[in-house]
């Protein structure tokens, strides 16, 4: 009988052991995705628009002819011919240039409306930024993106 008692405490003192294992490695997970999360600038927009020029990777697509004269986000209604995208984060009227690595061709544009928060794409470029790119054919190619002033 006192072997048995015996058991169950070190099988009890075992699973603290694992329960405080897992516990450690979960805090362990979680610091070093504080630690990951050092290194991202994210957007701000104090007061007068964006503070610091940020940049960053990510998929481009453009608007569907469809969207020509729908409001957009900011208010104004979408226009094909200028030369504008949307953003999930970027204040409305800042200015991004949009880069295609792939033939080194640059457009700016201005951010007036808004990508959902589940999108994939990094920017959605008006018809008219993407063909100064050359991404029509592709329909979806990466971009580096540069916040200008």
């Amino acid at each position: 009988m006192f072997r048995g008692h015996q058991s169950r405490q070190v099988k009890k003192d075992g699973y603290l052991c694992g329960s405080m294992r897992l516990l450690l490695f979960c805090g362990l997970f979680w610091l070093a995705g504080c630690e990951a999360l050092k290194n991202i600038s994210l957007p701000t927009a104090p007061e007068g628009g964006v503070s610091e020029l940020t940049a960053s990777k990510g998929k481009a697509s453009y608007y569907a002819d469809k969207f020509q004269g729908k409001k957009t986000a900011s208010g104004q209604a979408y226009d094909k011919n200028k030369l504008t995208a949307a953003h999930k984060t970027l204040p409305f009227n800042t200015k991004v240039e949009v880069h295609n690595p792939k033939n080194n061709k640059k457009v700016v544009v201005v951010i007036n409306d808004r990508l959902p928060a589940s999108s994939t794409r990094a920017i959605d470029l008006s018809y008219e930024a993407a063909k100064q790119i050359d991404m029509l054919r592709d329909g979806v190619v990466e971009v580096n993106i540069r916040v200008t002033k």
